[in-house]
């Protein structure tokens, strides 16, 4: 039997050397860099609808596009 999640749960984790606090409540999940207040959110509705996994790859599709590759760069010189 599970025990009904209630109130939040916070617990503290490192990811590539810096301390993050993972806050899991009925609402969804919550990471924080330690000692800050803003971070990243993730609702169970879009974790279970695909949402995430969508948001997810535009945003690394985002990222790939803003950033100019290596070649063309040593090239412009």
């Amino acid at each position: 039997m599970t025990t009904r999640l209630e109130r939040p749960l916070k617990r503290e984790l490192e990811v590539a050397g810096a301390a993050y606090t993972l806050t899991i409540s009925s609402d969804g999940l919550k990471l924080v860099p330690k000692g800050k207040r803003n971070g990243y959110a993730l609702a169970w509705s879009a974790l279970v609808s695909g949402d995430a996994a969508l948001a997810q790859a535009l945003n690394a599709s985002l990222h790939t596009l803003a950033r100019p590759s290596t070649r063309a760069t040593r090239e412009s010189k």
